[in-house]
């Protein structure tokens, strides 16, 4: 684990996820950063756990409403369902695995 005073928020995020699975409000709130920002720096943070040995899951967002989890970006934040159009979209859960 870093020292969080010279961790970027990436290696913030990756750490987090290490430790727990976590949906992006939930790292915002603990790292105490927008949540915006944390969807910004996750697309990186699963680009640079992959060359250390590790991997990004993500349970995709999925429709509160309908099920719905075929989103075409799982790490973008979905404004509303494109099946039945609802906005209650409920957040990827993200953690970072050990590749074998």
């Amino acid at each position: 684990m870093r020292d969080l005073d010279e961790a970027t928020t990436r290696e913030r995020i990756a750490d987090h996820i290490r430790e727990q699975e976590a949906t992006p409000s939930e790292i915002a709130d603990t790292l105490d950063v927008h949540v915006d920002s944390v969807y910004a720096h996750l697309g990186h943070v699963a680009r640079s756990v992959e060359g250390s040995g590790e991997r990004v899951l993500v349970a995709p967002p999925e429709c509160a409403d309908c099920g719905f989890s075929g989103f075409d970006e799982p790490l973008g934040r979905p404004s509303k369902c494109p099946s039945c159009k609802s906005e209650r979209i409920r957040e990827p859960v993200l953690r970072v695995e050990a590749t074998r």
